[in-house]
């Protein structure tokens, strides 16, 4: 039978209790998935099957009538175009007889990856099936690990055809802060075995999205940098961290909370569930009103399940086997709680790229404020002005990488820029406009592929206009990443092309049936008819394009000396 959201909810989960299975020996991990033929969304996309009218609207958990009822179905499309963007340029320019003269840099961007720890007693799944949060709750959770190893895949494949000068994740790799999480994702981009799984390991041996795999691993020849998002820092990427939700994440007993949503953080009266692993679609247990448990629901314990606070998560990134060591974090960064930085890319190419944590404080957090939104204090908006002007000085091209986008949300909505902060977004867009080096912000956070334009004030000055793209989120539809090319054109522009692309799993892997879940949470969570937030870009959710920049006179003449020389075709053709 088909159930409404809240009829399920309603229904409850009640007494249920997970037990440890004392000593325990993990299987050997399976062997990582052959190499991949890579492909982009310039030759083709995923597109889902629309639900057919007559079926029911089903509850996000009933992953074994998905099939029965036409949810989760998809098939490819034809690919996209690369459009040149003119958005910055004068109204007089067409770049008719403009062609790509050299390639300056190429990078990719993955986002919003979330890896979750499934089984934790710290989650907030009955509050997420009864508000339509995915990030809370989605079909997608149990197969984090395996679709980022898939993306990884790709991208290597990627550098294979075409080398990848760097990369750099926009941040949220965690879904919840906590030390497993953060292992697991830099373990798959280290290429070491994968247990995916906590707790008692339930379904280890038996249950497809618990068993270990070998991770493939990023090419060791791709050094890749981090930014700081919300969930890495934040319980759910919400709050801060309380000793109850502390306890809670290492010890045995379900999260007890009331509708945080209204009541806060301090509210009672729910278990707020988990994932049973050893049942083939996850099922969600422990979740409901006090009132109908008769004992406190528990689970494993699993020390390894602790939460992070800033510094400690900065530091894991000096405990890996790839490159650079601290993955742009220093040893300054962690010990000023601080986690801004710049990077060169190319020691001979002047251009550098400014990671900037915009992500909110601990201490902007009061009841149900939550910790969504992008922001700024004084001493991240010294360290961007004082970067911005040294790279304006020394005649360097710049990239802004944060994981919050700006000026895209309404203000009040619960992604944009808070009406808090130290400094407003009008002001930041002032500061912005006034450097001509300025090329790109790039950002996460909101899991859609957009691109916007940011037009220069002054007309008679076109180079202070700049664009932000932003990546989607590997763990939602489309589950897509980024690929970049920075090119110098032959009539002194820059053109920035960037094409989405994403895992290309196996038929039948756990990556593959990761992609039907994020087209059914599509249909079911994000659909217009019930969310606030819907998906951009339909059908496919990618946006790929050319953006066209304006180059002050003095860029242009020392440009000249600098790329890669190219075909004189358009750019998408080679790419």
């Amino acid at each position: 039978m088909a159930l409404s959201r809240r009829a399920f909810l309603k229904t409850g989960l009640a007494g249920v209790t997970l037990l440890a299975c004392g000593t325990y020996t993990l299987p050997s991990p399976q062997p990582a998935a052959a190499a991949v033929i890579p492909w982009t969304t310039l030759e083709k996309t995923v597109v889902a099957i629309p639900v057919p009218a007559t079926s029911p609207m089903l509850s996000p958990t009933a992953i074994d009538q998905f099939a029965q009822y036409g949810y989760g179905r998809w098939q490819y499309a034809p690919g996209l175009a690369c459009p040149k963007r003119l958005d910055l340029m004068p109204a007089d320019y067409t770049g008719k007889n403009a062609t790509q003269a050299a390639r300056l840099l190429r990078f990719f961007t993955i986002s919003d990856i979330h890896i979750t720890d499934k089984e934790s007693p710290a989650q907030l799944i009955y509050l997420g099936l009864l508000e339509h949060i995915s990030s809370a709750y989605s079909p997608v959770m149990f197969y984090t690990t395996q679709v980022l190893n898939a993306a990884v895949q790709t991208i290597n494949a990627l550098h294979a055809k075409d080398p990848i000068d760097f990369g750099i994740s926009l941040g949220d790799v965690c879904n919840s802060t906590q030390y497993n999480e953060l292992r697991w994702y830099l373990d798959i981009l280290d290429g070491k075995a994968i247990t995916p799984s906590s707790g008692a390991h339930a379904g280890a041996e038996t249950i497809d999205y618990q068993k270990p795999f070998q991770a493939a691993g990023l090419n060791p020849a791709i050094p890749w940098y981090q930014a700081l998002g919300n969930h890495d820092h934040f319980w759910l990427g919400s709050a801060p961290l309380t000793d109850h939700l502390r306890q809670t994440c290492v010890g045995d007993t379900v999260l007890n909370l009331g509708n945080v949503l209204i009541h806060g953080m301090d509210s009672r009266g729910f278990y707020m569930g988990t994932i049973d692993g050893n049942t083939a679609n996850g099922a969600v247990i422990a979740s409901g009103s006090v009132a109908d448990f008769a004992t406190p629901p528990t689970v494993a314990p699993d020390p390894g399940r602790r939460p992070l606070s800033r510094q400690e998560w900065m530091g894991k990134f000096f405990n890996t086997a790839s490159q650079p060591a601290g993955h742009g974090f220093s040893q300054d960064n962690i010990r000023a709680d601080f986690a801004c930085y710049s990077f060169e890319p190319k020691s001979e190419l002047p251009l550098r790229v400014l990671v900037l944590d915009d992500t909110q404080s601990d201490a902007d957090f009061s009841g149900n404020a939550f910790l969504w939104h992008g922001s700024v204090d004084q001493k991240r908006w010294d360290w961007l002005v004082g970067e911005l002007d040294k790279g304006q000085a020394e005649g360097k091209l710049m990239i802004i990488a944060a994981h919050v986008p700006i000026g895209v949300e309404k203000p009040g909505a619960f992604m944009s820029w808070w009406d808090k902060a130290h400094v407003t977004e009008a002001a930041l867009f002032d500061k912005l406009h006034t450097y001509p080096n300025l090329l790109l912000w790039i950002a996460g956070h909101r899991h859609y592929n957009t691109v916007t334009a940011f037009p220069s004030p002054d007309p008679t000055r076109p180079e202070l206009g700049f664009w932000q793209v932003e990546t989607s989120s590997l763990r939602d539809f489309p589950q897509q990443f980024r690929t970049f090319d920075i090119l110098r054109n032959s009539d002194d522009t820059i053109s920035i092309v960037t094409i989405n692309a994403g895992p290309q799993p196996e038929d039948g892997s756990l990556a593959a049936l990761s992609r039907s879940h994020a087209v059914a949470a599509q249909q079911l969570i994000s659909n217009p008819a019930i969310s606030s937030n819907p998906m951009l870009y339909l059908p496919t959710g990618s946006y790929n394009g050319e953006l066209v920049v304006a180059l002050s006179p003095a860029m242009q003449a020392k440009l000249r000396q600098y790329g890669t020389p190219l075909p004189a075709t358009p750019a998408t053709a080679a790419l």
